[in-house]
């Protein structure tokens, strides 16, 4: 039986979202963004997280920042301590310090100020069930994997590292999600052989995910533990989450899509 847990997230509204440049193969500087369409989405997936119970908390975008959408790059907490993010790309360096000053504004966090190039939840996913709290930590394309041991020092909390190859794939969020506390879904393709024998003994009872709805960004997903809110063109693995107990709740985000990210890089969560 899935349970539902209530949440707390962080979200950034798109109104100065557009592809201006490209740092992931997703991204199209000759397709138009439609910012008023990308608002709208945007709009109804942090109407669909509150429907379902949850918080959300809006970090106000910034003029020359147009992937602060993507808030699940901008830091990663862990029961009260928040571990920041040193973007890869100059583009997108500044958003770092936007995040910070939420939490030191919002009070009651404790921020570790990174040394070592990470990109937040983007690379950083965690389960607080699994062998008494675990963070699974993506490596390859942006995260380095020096950031896992700096993280696992911040927060206390065992790193295991797993190893992207796939381009496409450049962050652990398009790649695997965390369903509940303890079990996790994932595209196996994206990762190295090695990883995948680490998460078929770590994860027997994963859902696995097809490449036609990992490439439809499928698994750039976020779960309560029951709800699990989804891009809609991943129909096979809204039926395999169905078929496992969870409730697939799809949503519309093509505009967004358009900067190579969907529902959980608009998404980062608040473990206070």
């Amino acid at each position: 039986m899935t349970t539902q847990r209530e949440r707390t997230y962080l979200m950034s509204p798109p109104e100065h979202f557009a592809v201006e440049y490209a740092i992931n193969p997703w991204m199209d500087t000759t397709a138009p963004v439609d910012t008023e369409l990308a608002v709208k989405q945007w709009e109804g997936l942090r109407e669909t997280f509150v429907r379902l119970g949850h918080t959300v908390h809006v970090l106000a975008p910034e003029i020359g920042l147009p992937d602060m959408v993507y808030a699940a790059n901008g830091a990663f907490s862990v029961d009260g301590v928040v571990y920041g993010a040193r973007f890869k790309y100059p583009q997108r360096i500044p958003e770092a310090a936007a995040h910070r000053r939420f939490y030191v504004d919002h009070g009651g966090w404790r921020f570790v100020t990174p040394s070592e190039t990470n990109e937040g939840e983007g690379d950083f996913a965690y389960l607080p069930s699994f062998l008494g709290g675990t963070v699974l930590a993506g490596h390859g394309f942006r995260t380095e994997i020096a950031a896992h041991a700096e993280a696992q020092e911040a927060l206390g909390r065992p790193v295991i590292s797993l190893r992207l190859v796939d381009p496409r794939f450049y962050h652990l969020d398009v790649a695997l999600a965390p369903l509940d506390d303890a079990n996790v879904v994932y595209y196996p393709g994206a990762f190295s052989e090695a990883t995948r024998a680490v998460l078929r003994q770590l994860f027997p009872d994963a859902v696995l995910a097809d490449e036609e709805d990992a490439l439809a960004f499928g698994l750039n997903l976020v779960s309560d533990g029951r709800n699990v809110v989804l891009n809609s063109e991943a129909t096979a693995l809204a039926a395999k989450l169905r078929a496992a107990g969870y409730v697939p709740v799809p949503v519309e985000l093509t505009e967004l899509k358009k900067g190579g990210g969907s529902v959980k890089c608009c998404v980062a969560e608040l473990r206070p």
